[in-house]
């Protein structure tokens, strides 16, 4: 049988991979150590051979069109083959760390992300974590465009996002009211009913935490001065320490965000909870470290509405 592949140029290819990682044209040329022009006129050949727009402009930058991420998908899974080819042939050692890419939605509490992923390296210390931090949205889009292994959120698909992925619900837990010991003093005793008119630090507005805040603020009728919108988690809590405001967390991350940020629990109110998603380009689960990521979350943080993957 004989395969004709002349129709795709890999040199082409390769610069396309290039920019696409980088994320503009001149990143591209400084890895590349060519000049703009050139790089430009090989991605107008390649798009010519695929007879597709691979690319659309944002600023200055460049951003992947649905044509585009698919491309890269397969050029990222080419070259580091064949990276592994070279690595291979020059006898470097096969039993390299397995690396588990995770991509971590906005405002999850770094010391969730640590209990959530603490159980991976107990079970094989040499896999390489690499994570990112980004809009739930632009993450889910990575999960094919850039080989994501699994993204973590407090929060379902949008069914805006154009992007098909499975939820594995990992569960549920409630949230605490946490504050500087100065400013628990002056709320804690009437908790609930002293978050009127006190001061509140919200979480960003993509997060569930607020979603469900608000939502319960309402029912309780209840109007606290909102002194920021904070959508870092780890900048949250710091604000907080600095008694700027009354500030929202998961409940099982609670006697560690007392201990390290010298802040107290004012309340744990009923019916005030937040869910946790694992999120994969399959529904089969075929990396190792994120099932046990999984399994665990399951079994020894959260309480369990509904174990099985829902695809989206």
């Amino acid at each position: 049988m004989v395969f004709s592949m002349d129709w795709l140029n890999y040199h082409h290819l390769l610069y396309f991979w290039v920019v696409a990682r980088e994320g503009s044209i001149a990143r591209a040329c400084e890895v590349l150590k060519r000049a703009q022009p050139t790089i430009s006129g090989e991605l107008r050949d390649l798009e010519s051979a695929l007879g597709q727009k691979l690319f659309h402009r944002a600023g200055r930058g460049l951003i992947l069109t649905e044509a585009g991420q698919l491309v890269f998908s397969y050029a990222d899974k080419i070259f580091k083959l064949g990276q592994e080819l070279s690595n291979a042939l020059a006898g470097h050692d096969a039993k390299r760390p397995r690396r588990l890419l995770v991509g971590l939605s906005l405002g999850l509490s770094a010391l969730l992300v640590e209990r959530l992923l603490e159980p991976i390296h107990q079970v094989d210390p040499t896999v390489q974590l690499v994570c990112r931090e980004d809009r739930p949205g632009r993450l889910l889009a990575d999960l094919v465009a850039s080989g994501l292994d699994v993204v973590l959120s407090d929060a379902p698909v949008n069914p805006l996002v154009k992007v098909r992925a499975v939820s594995h619900l990992l569960g549920q837990c409630g949230l605490s009211f946490f504050a500087s010991p100065e400013l628990a003093q002056q709320v804690v005793a009437d908790f609930p009913r002293s978050l009127h008119q006190a001061p509140l630090l919200l979480p960003g507005e993509d997060s569930s935490i607020r979603q469900a805040l608000e939502s319960w603020l309402r029912r309780q009728q209840l109007r606290p001065q909102v002194r920021g919108e904070i959508e870092t988690s780890t900048l949250l809590k710091l604000f907080g320490q600095k008694s700027l405001g009354i500030f929202v967390l998961p409940s099982i991350i609670e006697e560690a965000v007392c201990k390290r940020y010298q802040v107290q629990m004012i309340g744990r109110p009923q019916g005030l909870c937040v869910r946790c998603y694992a999120f994969t380009a399959q529904r089969r689960i075929s990396h190792p470290g994120v099932r046990t990521l999984v399994e665990t979350a399951r079994r020894n943080l959260f309480s369990q509405d509904n174990p099985s993957g829902i695809s989206h």
